[in-house]
């Protein structure tokens, strides 16, 4: 980290199609080896999925399940006197984002299935539901937080 001045964070771009931020984010943490066409084409064929399952607007649904999955507090590995303890940190709002679509990817590949756009329209629903891997990770990460809370002082 700079020294200097604080970073100044650029905005991330609206996607094409749906013209929603959140889309791009999810394309940016989807693709690999920069193919960003293949993780448009990914999340698309998710989207579209999700709306022939669900008959909701797919945009909707992926808001709720990113909202859902999104931490309050995450813990975070401090050092003092020779031992380590787990310390809970709130999270802002953009960390916590960035770490459900994390998780919410991760999730995804795990998932057993043919295509990644199959096994990403799968979770989403799941997580949309309160239900899915990355939600699980997300009750997890709580409850270390929560069994950790007396080490809160730490910070």
């Amino acid at each position: 980290m700079s020294r200097r001045s604080n970073t100044v964070s650029r905005p991330t771009k609206p996607d094409p199609i749906y013209r929603n931020r959140l889309v791009n984010m999810l394309v940016n943490r989807i693709l690999k080896n920069g193919k960003k066409s293949l993780g448009y084409r990914i999340l698309y064929t998710a989207l579209k999925t999700i709306k022939q399952k669900t008959k909701k607007n797919p945009l909707s649904v992926l808001r709720q399940a990113v909202r859902r999955a999104t931490p309050n507090v995450v813990v975070k590995a401090r050092r003092r006197g020779g031992s380590t303890y787990q310390v809970p940190i709130e999270v802002k709002p953009s960390q916590g984002r960035a770490l459900a679509i994390r998780w919410l990817l991760s999730a995804a590949r795990k998932r057993s299935g043919r295509s990644m756009g199959l096994k990403l329209s799968y979770e989403l629903m799941d997580a949309a539901r309160q239900t899915g891997n990355a939600i699980r990770k997300r009750e997890e990460t709580h409850r270390m937080a929560e069994a950790n809370r007396a080490f809160a002082h730490f910070r």
